[in-house]
């Protein structure tokens, strides 16, 4: 489970790159797209501009460059030419990126347009649950410690995490050992060390935890129809802490 530093090089390479692909998303102004527009735009960026792969497409026989979530889809929604989004809507995107022979793995939650309170809290509160578990990650630190932190977060602000789907070691392939939990009990699970690398990519509901799969095998929606967001780094042990392979150029931690 861990990587020798000329590996984690070259998947900070990946990670810069897939960065970069946020960094153009960023810049779009999304209502009016149909999901499958975004999804698009990202495959071409990656295969033509940046020389590399989008890692999810092809991927247990999945499609496309990434997963587009909106409102209530928590995770693995699939982009479509007739989705097309709204001012109000929030919508997570998914990406991987292989570079060397190396995966990167980020998603971003957007607000698309005027977006109301709510949504926004809930947007806020789930990248905030994201950087407590990051801010866990430490040699000698456990997954629990990782998982505790997050959930704490969301708990304290009235969220659910979803415990259906977990953050994952990444490395040569896109799911590798460990497992990393969004809620745990402290100082309990594997102990980390220097070399691992995973992610921590915590998905929160407006309402109860509960998700089902749709129809088209992909799509993951909350039951009871309430909205969820999530955001997700990859992130490596150091020596001393923790570094974030995936990184946005303009971004930084919440205190």
């Amino acid at each position: 489970m861990t990587k020798r530093p000329e590996e984690i090089v070259l998947m900070a390479e990946a990670g810069r790159l897939l960065a970069g692909v946020f960094g153009r998303l960023d810049k779009l102004d999304l209502i009016g797209m149909s999901t499958m527009q975004v999804n698009d735009l990202v495959d071409g960026l990656i295969v033509h501009e940046l020389q590399a792969r989008p890692a999810s497409k092809g991927q247990y026989g999945y499609a496309y460059a990434l997963n587009s979530s909106r409102n209530e889809v928590v995770c693995h929604g699939v982009p479509s030419h007739e989705e097309v989004l709204r001012s109000g809507d929030i919508v997570n995107f998914d990406i991987t990126l292989e570079k060397n022979g190396y995966i990167a793995d980020s998603s971003k939650t957007y607000l698309v347009g005027s977006v109301t309170p709510a949504p926004k809290r809930l947007v806020q509160v789930t990248y905030e649950a994201m950087w407590k578990g990051i801010k866990a990650v430490r040699p000698g630190a456990r997954l629990g410690d990782v998982g505790h932190a997050i959930e704490r977060h969301a708990r304290r602000h009235g969220y659910s995490v979803v415990r259906e789907y977990c953050g994952h070691g990444i490395g040569r392939e896109m799911h590798e050992p460990p497992q990393v939990l969004h809620w745990g009990r402290p100082q309990t699970g594997l102990v980390l060390r220097e070399g691992m690398v995973f992610t921590i990519e915590p998905m929160l509901n407006q309402g109860r935890h509960a998700v089902r799969t749709e129809d088209d095998g992909w799509t993951v929606v909350t039951c009871d129809g309430q909205l969820s967001a999530q955001f997700e780094h990859t992130v490596a042990v150091t020596r001393h802490g923790v570094r974030v392979l995936t990184l946005r150029a303009d971004e930084r931690a919440p205190q």
